[in-house]
């Protein structure tokens, strides 16, 4: 059976709301089965679509990492364009005098700081505000939705951002529609919420099992292996190392000009042997960190899916290149529209505070330390499940 995202059910059928004045939340990488842009189709079928708002990255999901992003037109449709990623996160007042219901329809990678469940965490909060409907068409989640492979730590309150707003594991495992539902009724949210299911989707599948081309999400998510990694990888957002952005390895490869790529590769590979493989390459970034120097660095292939932690995958990776270069590894701030002086990105990104000092302890120690506060699947199960769909 072919699996159909939450959009082609909402095409398939007829909805008496689709006359409505319907302000759409989406991107360029949210298209139908058939690869056609969501809100063209959805045009095209006469729901009557009389506003766009756009995440981070913008409706051509082109913006790069944490840039201020404009209102604008879109050419494709002629619609206007509110930016949920520029002088504001959420709509206001103005925006809505002409919305009868929201319509959200954008793809997720299944980890907590991927900042499109928070945009639809605001568009929650002004559904229950000006009391007017959210629709979500619901897509899968193209790590998989197995819980056992559910990744803490859970966020704590005092590192909340934009990058992590409420309290859930990195790899969280569900669909945007989970956990939207979730945070409805967890947070007493209480907006008028309805999730149209994907159909025929089998949460234990990944987005290879599903016959469909990988659709990039942002500049730096192009495919399935950065998706994969992402949730281990972006940590080094918060370090001097470069997490392949500007290359063709983003988020599956890490590296520096100082970095000994083939002691590190060695390392890992005997600490992950099965799981993954780690090789040593060279690449150099056209943009982000170390743009135009050629880097030492190591690219992930990953063997097997199922035993794959990349969250503990991405600490190990750091606490190691920190201990084999002392003298060169630094901490460093990491400045985004929403974050503008950078400060404290490990704590945000891992939803713990004074994450920094991990690191001092010893590799035996250090893993002693996370792995009781990575290990949250059950935890999560429990907490998560009587608002799973799948």
């Amino acid at each position: 059976m072919i699996l159909q995202a939450g959009i082609d059910v909402l095409l398939s059928n007829h909805y008496q709301w689709k006359t409505q004045r319907i302000g759409l939340v989406t991107n360029n990488a949210a298209k139908t089965i058939t690869g056609i842009s969501s809100r063209q189709a959805l045009i095209e079928n006469n729901f009557n679509i009389v506003k766009l708002f756009s995440p981070e990255h913008g409706l051509a999901v082109t913006g790069a990492d944490g840039t201020f992003i404009h209102d604008g037109y879109d050419a494709l449709t002629g619609l206007p364009i509110i930016s949920l990623y520029g002088k504001k996160l959420q709509p206001d007042a103005e925006d809505l005098q002409d919305i009868e219901l929201f319509l959200f329809d954008i793809p997720d990678v299944g980890a907590r700081f991927y900042t499109y469940l928070w945009t639809l965490s605001y568009i929650l909060e002004a559904a229950a505000k000006w009391q007017i409907p959210i629709i979500i068409t619901d897509r899968p989640n193209p790590i998989s939705g197995k819980l056992d492979l559910a990744e803490g730590p859970i966020l704590q309150h005092s590192c909340a951002s934009f990058i992590g707003r409420w309290a859930m594991p990195i790899r969280h495992s569900c669909t945007l529609g989970e956990l939207a539902q979730y945070f409805n009724c967890n947070l007493q949210i209480n907006a008028p919420l309805t999730v149209i299911p994907i159909k025929n989707y089998d949460r234990n599948t990944y987005q290879t099992d599903w016959g469909l081309a990988f659709e990039p999400t942002s500049p730096a998510i192009q495919n399935f292996e950065a998706a994969l990694c992402y949730a281990g990888t972006a940590l080094l957002e918060a370090t001097n190392i470069s997490e392949g952005r500007g290359t063709p390895y983003s988020f599956f490869a890490a590296g520096a000009p100082w970095m000994q790529s083939e002691k590190i590769a060695m390392l890992m590979n005997k600490l992950f042997a099965n799981i993954l493989q780690m090789v040593p390459t060279q690449f150099t970034p056209s943009s982000s960190k170390y743009a135009g120097e050629i880097c030492n660095g190591i690219e992930l292939k990953i063997f097997n899916r199922e035993k794959f932690h990349p969250v503990f995958m991405g600490l190990v990776l750091i606490k190691i290149v920190k201990d084999l270069h002392a003298q060169q590894f630094k901490w460093q701030h990491y400045v985004t529209h929403v974050n503008p002086d950078g400060s404290h990105h490990l704590d945000k990104l891992l939803g713990i505070p004074n994450s920094e000092n991990l690191f001092e302890k010893n590799l035996d120690a250090f893993i002693d330390y996370i792995n009781p506060i990575l290990q949250i699947h059950e935890q999560w199960e429990e907490t998560i499940l009587p608002f799973l769909l799948y």
